[in-house]
């Protein structure tokens, strides 16, 4: 049977399902094994979590009677005494596509980092935007998720001061290293960020588990020579890698590699490898840290070829064309994807002009679920 729902669409069904053919063209099919597993009656009306489990619902369920009643779907069961009601807008949400019901997961690749402008390209707000405008945080947070990468300008250059600005974001995660950490050179570090050196490409933490989800980096004092921040796509130079190599990034998905970070009062250790895939096999993870990788058990055919794949990995990521190169000036911060967009930076002398930022972590649920209830509490 069919029935006509004016401008909004039109619906057919049988037991095994209902057809909607919605009014901007798309056409969705709602299985009615779908259906039962998800009619609101069976969740809580105040948070909305599930009261029944699987097992509590039949295996083959088949509608009886499937009618339009005041913007919902109205759905009687064969051999159930119950009606349950779904509101059409929550199943025109349902039949959009992910990336369009959640903007921030449609990943943007940058791959030729080298002919970027960073101030242009990546996602740039001012402190008090950040902090007084709904709409433009959202803005800021999608592309933040969608680039791996964002600036905040005008941030305070003072001590702890960027504790304040990642409160806005999400919820800073404590270490070892506490709730933020200094970067700036000191006689004896126990990381070479704490150093006068330029580091390579990498990521930061890959020892512990979970890796830190988001890093945060506020300049306090900037160098005026030497010092420049590095940026690299790890999501594109990985893709880059399976497109032309796909032995060897086969091999880097599959072996776990050891990280392991030792100092006076902490030592910290973690396998994972340097790309990870997701179950559909996209990547959703790369983590590279030459600094903190321990000794592989790997033997014969399979220590060779590793370090092939790892080798070539590793002369991608100093390839200058896949960097970003940017100067962060006092008061610049820039946060990050710390599981997929690799940072450095150039050598520089503390002797000759002093360089100071404060850094922290931020969890990548706190900041992604901050971005789902500022977007969700824009007027409509």
């Amino acid at each position: 049977m069919a029935e006509a729902l004016g401008s909004m669409a039109r619906f057919t069904w049988d037991a095994q399902g209902v057809r909607i053919q919605w009014s901007d063209g798309r056409a969705t099919e709602f299985a009615s094994l779908w259906l039962r597993d998800n009619c609101p009656g069976d969740r809580d009306p105040g948070n909305g979590q599930r009261l029944v489990d699987i097992a509590d619902v039949p295996a083959t369920p088949r509608l009886r009677v499937v009618r339009i009643d005041d913007g919902a779907l109205v759905v009687n069961w064969e051999g159930e005494s119950r009606e349950d009601r779904f509101a059409l807008a929550w199943l025109d949400g349902q039949s959009r596509p992910r990336s369009e019901r959640r903007p921030e997961l449609a990943v943007r690749h940058w791959l030729d980092g080298a002919a970027i402008d960073a101030r242009t390209f990546f996602a740039a707000r001012t402190l008090a935007e950040i902090e007084h405008d709904g709409a433009a945080r959202v803005d800021w947070l999608t592309r933040l998720a969608q680039d791996g990468l964002a600036f905040i300008h005008g941030v305070p250059a003072r001590d702890r001061a960027l504790l304040h600005a990642a409160a806005l974001l999400g919820f800073v995660a404590e270490t070892n290293y506490g709730l933020l950490f200094d970067v700036r050179s000191v006689a004896q570090p126990e990381n070479l960020a704490y150093s006068d050196f330029g580091l390579g490409l990498h990521t930061d933490n890959p020892y512990r588990n979970p890796v830190p989800g988001f890093q945060a980096l506020h300049v306090l004092v900037a160098s005026p020579e030497g010092g420049d921040s590095l940026f690299a796509d790890g999501f594109a130079i990985a893709e880059h890698l399976r497109a032309t190599a796909p032995e060897a990034f086969d091999r880097l998905a599959r072996t776990p590699v050891p990280f392991l970070y030792r100092s006076r009062d902490a030592e910290l250790y973690s396998e994972t490898p340097l790309i990870r895939l997701s179950a559909t096999g996209a990547i959703e993870a790369v983590h590279y840290n030459n600094r903190s990788i321990a000794p592989l058990t790997l033997a014969g055919e399979e220590l060779r070829t590793f370090y092939e794949a790892y080798r070539r990995f590793a002369l991608l990521l100093r390839e200058p064309r896949f960097q970003v190169r940017t100067r962060l000036g006092s008061g610049d911060l820039v946060v990050f994807d710390n599981q997929r967009t690799l940072h450095g930076r150039t050598a520089f002398s503390s002797a000759r002009f002093p360089r100071h930022l404060q850094g922290c972590y931020l969890t990548r649920d706190s900041v992604l679920s901050r971005l789902a209830v500022l977007r969700r509490d824009l007027p409509q």
